[in-house]
């Protein structure tokens, strides 16, 4: 018999949507979300409160039925607009023409999430925090500071979509036997800046772009927002020279702004007091498993797979998630003894490959986008696509205007292309015949062993 009450612990973006899809299929659903709503609070300052939004993650806003409405808030980027060292710039097209990502506000897409989920009949509770769950009898305990009060919630199946640092996930895994559990910090954090509008209220940057200033160790980036400000994070060393340890005083950070992001730099009349008042955030990637228990309980989103944001793909991934548990609800007929062992079955090695593939495109984000090798070896991959299609899509291209491509797949066909590109570049004359039927015929043959 198909459940009846289901608990989403966690209304954030993922929490949301999943309440979206499960409510459809005609299920009483309730969000229990630790923080005040978001609608009524401003975000913290210091969250990632821009996202790039692309195929995966338009996929499942379709199928609800509220990308059009997404579409009023989300800015189109159609490349990287690279800001090298000496001054000058470049622009890298994503993908082929008419392809894009978009900036949004996190805080918009998800009080818009949590519009639709409540039209839809689902029913949000604020500042509950998950203190624990008592798996024999499926009831989940919570607790409100704000009203002094505790709550025991039964259900008939429980969700934990409470994001990287899961309650949900700690309770599961500390009850679990054999639970395994990896969690691993990269040596670098993050800080969220802006760069205002003009005085007339104009974009100070290109507007239809995300922007890099890759500096080998280290890079800022900046995703455009719709009052015409942008939303700009610096990924930088803990520790170390240079490092947020050593810009320890407002002088050093603008000094060292001035240095390596000038225009940036020109741009931000407040940079000090931003960067001493903004947190410095960390950078994890989380694998687990068992995702679930039985047809009682399952992970989702960043609780089940954190990963770092360097392909764009975490929000992307949460709400692909959303999507394929939505149509084995359908294929299975609402038998959660099949759905969840075929949704971890499906997912578990989807994320582990998204998570790798993130941590690699970290160093070509830092380093390689300003590097001319990397450059034509992304010009031949680029020609060689299009005169193959059906042989040869990027690997960005893959993951990020791909729905159909799994995120294994797409690891597993980047890597071999990866490997065909290696050979390639080191063949003799490469900057001259790069665009040649000799080139064309060289990776035909690769590709053909």
């Amino acid at each position: 018999m198909a459940k009846k009450k289901l608990v989403i612990i966690g209304a954030g973006l993922v929490g949301s949507l999943l309440g979206i899809f499960l409510s459809r299929r005609g299920y009483r659903v309730s969000l229990f979300e630790r923080r005040p709503d978001m609608r009524d609070h401003a975000i913290s300052a210091g969250r990632s409160i821009n996202l790039a939004l692309s195929d995966r993650g338009i996929k499942a806003l379709e199928e609800v039925g509220i990308m059009d409405s997404i579409r009023e808030i989300a800015i189109p980027m159609h490349g990287r607009r690279i800001h090298n060292a000496d001054g000058s710039s470049a622009f890298q097209p994503y993908g082929k023409e008419g392809q894009y990502i978009n900036s949004v506000s996190r805080g918009e897409l998800n009080a818009r999430l949590m519009d639709l989920a409540e039209e839809n009949g689902v029913d949000i509770f604020f500042n509950r925090r998950c203190t624990n769950i008592e798996w024999d009898r499926n009831l989940i305990h919570f607790t409100s500071e704000q009203e002094a009060r505790q709550d025991a919630v039964d259900a008939d199946l429980i969700f934990g979509a409470d994001g990287a640092y899961s309650a949900a996930r700690l309770t599961h895994q500390l009850q679990h036997d054999r639970f395994q559990y990896q969690q691993y910090y990269i040596d670098f954090g993050y800080k969220e800046l802006a760069i205002p509008p003009g005085t007339k209220g104009e974009f100070q940057l290109e507007q239809n772009a995300l922007h890099i200033w890759p500096r080998g160790n280290y890079m800022l980036i900046a995703l455009p927002n719709t009052d015409a400000s942008f939303t700009c994070t610096l990924f930088f060393p803990f520790e170390g020279n240079p490092s947020f340890e050593s810009l320890n005083n407002p002088q050093a950070v603008r000094e060292f702004f001035n240095e390596h992001f000038t225009d940036a730099s020109q741009l931000m009349p407040n940079l000090e007091e931003q960067f001493a008042h903004n947190p410095t955030s960390s950078l994890v990637t989380i694998k687990c498993y068992p995702w679930v228990r039985e047809d009682k309980f399952a992970l989702i989103g960043d609780a089940a797979h954190a990963i770092v944001p360097f392909f764009g793909q975490g929000m992307n991934c949460g709400f692909e998630d959303c999507s394929v548990l939505d149509k084995l609800v359908s294929k299975y007929e609402g038998d959660w003894k099949s759905i969840l062992p075929a949704f971890q079955e499906l997912r578990k090695p989807d994320c582990d490959a998204i998570a790798d593939l993130a941590i690699n495109n970290f160093v070509e984000m830092r380093d390689k986008v300003a590097d001319p090798e990397f450059l034509l070896q992304k010009k031949i991959e680029a020609a060689f696509s299009k005169k193959h299609p059906d042989k040869w899509t990027p690997a960005y291209s893959m993951v990020t205007f791909s729905p159909e491509i799994r995120y294994s797949e797409a690891l597993n066909r980047g890597l071999k292309q990866e490997a065909i590109m290696r050979k390639i570049m080191q063949m003799n004359r490469i900057e001259t015949i790069w665009d040649s039927t000799e080139i064309e015929q060289q990776i035909l043959k690769y590709l053909a062993e």
